[in-house]
C-alpha cells in the first residue's frame, strides 16, 4: 500500500516541499527511517535527525526551517502540528489495513443468530444461537462467539477470541487475539472432608461502550448478575478479572494485573503492572496505584499508592529510604550491643 507526498498532503491539508510523486509504503521512526518510510518531526530534541534520515517524506510543523542542508532525497510535507497529523495518517493508514465485510469458509451461524450490515467473519469463525451482532463488526478467523452473545456496532474481535454464552458487548470494542470472556468465575466450596465442590457460575460478562481488552486477558462471568466493565475501560494483556468484579468509566489497567472477585474498581483510576487487588472491597475514583502493589483493603480516597500492602505513595518512598539502611542500622546495632556487654564486664 503506496501513498504518495501528494496523496499525504491532501489527506493532511499540508504542503508539499520536495518532491510531490515520491511513495512511501511504510511508516519509521525519523531515526530509523530508511528509503520508501514516512516519518515526523514535532519535538525539536530529534530535529538533529532529520538531516540524516533516510526516509523519504517527513511530516514537519509549517514553522519548521532547517538549520543546514537537508538530505536530497527528503521530501517535507508541512502541517499545522505534525504530531496530530501523524496520527490522523496512522487511524487513515489502519482503516485502510481493514478487512472488507466478507463471510470466509468454512465458518458457522447459527440460524437463530441475527447478523448486522458489513459484517467480516474470519476462516473456522462460530457463532452461536441467538446471538446479535451489530453492524459493521469484525471477527477475525478462529473466534467463537457463544449462544445468546450480543456484540454491538463497530467492534472488532481478533483471531482466537472465546465469548461464552449471554455476553453483553457494547459499541466501538477491541478483543485483541486470545482474550476470554465469560468463562466460569473460581467457585468452589471446600465439604467437611476438605473436599472442593464447584459452585455453578450463571452470571455473565457486559462490556460497555469503547472497551478495548488486551491480548490473553479473561474477564470471568459473575456468579450471579454480573461481570461489569463501564464504558472507556482499557485492559492490558494478561490481566485477569474474577467474578462479579467491576470496574469504573475510563480506569485502565495493566497487564499481569490480578483483581479477585467482587472487587469494584471506580472511575478514571489507573492500576500498574502485576498489580494486585483482593476481593470484596472497593477503590475510590481517581486512585493510581503503582505497578507490583497489593491492594488488602478498600480505598476511601484517591491517592497514589505504592507498596505490598501498599500506603500512600510519598510515605512508602520515606519508608524504603529507611529499609536501604537496614543493614547499616543492624550492624551499629550489634556495635552498641558490644559495647554494652563489655561496658556491663568492666562494671563487675
Amino acid at each position: 500500500m503506496e501513498f504518495s507526498a501528494l496523496q499525504i498532503a491532501t489527506i493532511l491539508n499540508g504542503e508539499v516541499v520536495g518532491n510531490s510523486d515520491v511513495t512511501v509504503a511504510g511508516l519509521a521512526k525519523i531515526e530509523e527511517g530508511s528509503t520508501g518510510t514516512l516519518s515526523f518531526l514535532s519535538n525539536p530534541k530529534y530535529e538533529e535527525y532529520i538531516y540524516t534520515t533516510q526516509s523519504s517524506i517527513c511530516i514537519v510543523n509549517r514553522t519548521f526551517e532547517p538549520s543546514k542542508e537537508l538530505p536530497k532525497t527528503l521530501t517535507l510535507v508541512k502541517v499545522d502540528d505534525a504530531y496530530a497529523c501523524f496520527a490522523k495518517l496512522l487511524e487513515v493508514y489502519n482503516q485502510m489495513r481493514q478487512k472488507q465485510p466478507k463471510i470466509e469458509t468454512p465458518s458457522y451461524i447459527s440460524e437463530s443468530a441475527k447478523v448486522g450490515e458489513g459484517l467480516y467473519l474470519g476462516a473456522f469463525a462460530y457463532i452461536g444461537e441467538n446471538t446479535t451482532i451489530g453492524n459493521n463488526v469484525k471477527i477475525y478467523p478462529q473466534a467463537y462467539i457463544g449462544d445468546g452473545v450480543v456484540i454491538g456496532d463497530d467492534c472488532t474481535i481478533h483471531a482466537g477470541v472465546k465469548i461464552y454464552a449471554d455476553t453483553k458487548i457494547g459499541n466501538r470494542c477491541i478483543l485483541h487475539a486470545g482474550v476470554v470472556i465469560g468463562s466460569d468465575g473460581f467457585g468452589f466450596a471446600p465439604d467437611e472432608k476438605g473436599v472442593f465442590s464447584k459452585v455453578p457460575q450463571i452470571g455473565n460478562v457486559i462490556l460497555e461502550d469503547d472497551v478495548e481488552v488486551g491480548s490473553n486477558t479473561t474477564i470471568d462471568c459473575a456468579t450471579m448478575g454480573s461481570t461489569i466493565l463501564r464504558q472507556g475501560v482499557k485492559i492490558d494483556n494478561l490481566v485477569h478479572l474474577a467474578h462479579n468484579v467491576e470496574v469504573g468509566h475510563h480506569s485502565a489497567l495493566a497487564a499481569q494485573v490480578g483483581v479477585a472477585g467482587s472487587a469494584k474498581i471506580g472511575k478514571h483510576v489507573m492500576v500498574g503492572g502485576q498489580a494486585g487487588i483482593s476481593g470484596h472491597l472497593h477503590v475510590a475514583d481517581g486512585t493510581k496505584i503503582v505497578a507490583q502493589s497489593g491492594i488488602p483493603n478498600t480505598i476511601k480516597k484517591a491517592e497514589v499508592l505504592m507498596g505490598s500492602p501498599a500506603i500512600p505513595m510519598d510515605d512508602y518512598k520515606k519508608s524504603f529510604v529507611g529499609f536501604r539502611r537496614l543493614p547499616i542500622i543492624i550492624k551499629k546495632l550489634s556495635e552498641l550491643e558490644d559495647k554494652i556487654k563489655t561496658l556491663s564486664k568492666s562494671a563487675e
